[in-house]
This record gives C-alpha cells, structure tokens and sequence, in this order.
C-alpha cells in the first residue's frame, strides 16, 4: 500500500517538476517575443527616423539648386536686361544720328544761304538758297514716310483737322476749311499732329431760312 502511494508521490512530483518547467520555458519565451517586438519596435523607429532624415537631406538638397537656379536666372536677367538697355541706347543714338545727318546737310543750304544775306547779295540768290531748303526738308520728310495733310477748301474732318475759329459765310458749304493755321502732318498714313483750322459755318439768316 505504502509502495502505492510512494510511486503516487513520485509521479506527482515529476509532473509538478514538468509543469514548472514547462512555466518557466513559457515564460522564457514570452519574455523573448517581448524582447523581440520591443526590438523590432525600436528598429522600425530607428528605420523611420532615417527615412525622415534622408527625407530631410533631400529637401534640403533641393532646396539649394532652386536657390542656384534662381540665382542664375536673376544674373541670366539682369545680364539681358542690361544688354538691351545698351542696345536700346545705341539704337536712339544711332536714329539720332541719322536724323542730324539729315539736318546737318540741310544746315549747310542754309549757311549758304545766310552768308549770301550778310553779303548783301540781291533777294533771287536768297530766294533761290530758301527753295533748296524747303526742297531738302520735304525731300527728307517724305522719305521717312511724312505726308502734309491736305484739308484747305474741304469738308472739315474732326479725325485729321482741329478748328480753332468759325466763320459765318453762304458763299462755301457749311464745315468747310477756310484757312489753314498751323499744318497737319501724318507719318505712315498715322496721324501726327492735327491741322489747326478755320471753319465755315451758316449765317443766322440762313438757319433761320432753312
């Protein structure tokens, strides 16, 4: 009977000693998986944290060629710019100087004629030197394209003439030109300057007939 229990005790013991070791590798285990995940936590943070800092690195790097390419553009720019505000100036200085050589011959006529003057030559010469003027500055007018506008003895056009007084008259139609004050010229078939006009107008007479 002793013997009985004996053997009993034994396997009891044996199976607690099983069951405590069985705990204690269960609790070895779970104590590895938590080291694991705690592991795999920190390694999966490390790993972000070098995704944001090559992020970082890349956007800074970015960041700079914009920064060169704006500053090239801005030097590319103010280049160009100052190139043509070169060429801008030598263009008006090159049209000015076409002008003036045009002027400068004309100039010349006119010394001519202005020594013939002093020199108290008679008044054909005079006339003759003021006709090569006038002749040299509608030959250079109508070179560059300048025309006169032709509005004396016709119907008052409000687009190429201004009128600067009325006159009540019956003997012409009503907004005719009468007189020319200061010519009107037209460059290119654009208008320059307005011919300033003297224009007809109705008698009181008339009106009231009418």
């Amino acid at each position: 009977m002793k013997s009985k229990e004996n053997e009993k005790e034994k396997i009891e013991e044996k199976a607690e000693k099983i069951a405590e070791q069985k705990v204690e590798e269960a609790e070895k285990k779970f104590e590895e998986t938590e080291q694991n995940v705690e592991d795999a936590a920190r390694e999966e943070k490390l790993s972000e944290l070098d995704i944001l800092k090559q992020s970082l690195e890349e956007k800074k790097k970015e960041a700079e060629e914009n920064k060169a390419e704006y500053l090239r553009s801005v030097a590319e720019y103010q280049t160009l710019r100052n190139r043509i505000e070169k060429e801008k100036s030598e263009y008006i200085n090159f049209g000015k100087a076409k002008i003036l050589e045009r002027n400068i011959g004309i100039y010349d006529v006119f010394e001519q004629a202005m020594v013939s003057v002093r020199a108290g030559q008679d008044l054909k010469s005079i006339k003759i030197g003021l006709e090569m003027i006038y002749n040299e500055f509608s030959k250079m007018l109508k070179e560059e394209g300048v025309e006169k506008i032709d509005c004396l003895n016709k119907p008052f056009d409000h687009n190429t003439c201004e009128a600067l007084d009325q006159v009540e008259t019956d003997e012409v139609e009503e907004g005719t030109v009468l007189a020319v004050y200061q010519n009107g010229y037209k460059m290119h078939g654009k208008l320059m300057r307005p011919a300033r006009v003297k224009v007809s107008q109705k008698t009181k007479s008339s009106e009231k007939a009418d």
